[in-house]
């Protein structure tokens, strides 16, 4: 499988935090890539760069995207949580979350 962009770990991403637990952003990333089951070697993966791994970027970007939107928060450096927002749009039960889902809020 390919590696997913960051649109495609949004929900996913939600949903790991759905538990209301503060969780760090290494963690997300292990339990993302066991979910989309990235080989070892995908995982490994490097941007052109060659400083940060592939997945590991992306998942990154999926947590700050929410973040904006305040459906996730950060109580404290590398550690995120899910907002009451962010627990309104996972009763709604989307389909999917990307940035044009993400529009409507204001923030």
């Amino acid at each position: 499988m390919a590696i997913p962009d960051y649109e495609s770990i949004m929900l996913p991403l939600l949903r790991f935090a759905g538990d209301k637990r503060e969780h760090s952003l290494r963690e997300a990333i292990e339990v993302l890539a066991a979910e989309f089951r990235l080989t070892e070697e995908e995982q490994k993966e490097l941007l052109p760069s060659g400083r940060q791994q592939t997945f590991d970027n992306r998942v990154g970007w999926a947590r700050t995207y929410m973040k904006k939107a305040g459906l996730l928060e950060s109580p404290r450096r590398g550690y995120f949580r899910i907002t009451p927002r962010g627990l309104q749009v996972l009763e709604k039960n989307p389909p999917e979350i990307d940035v044009s889902f993400l529009e409507q809020f204001s923030e």
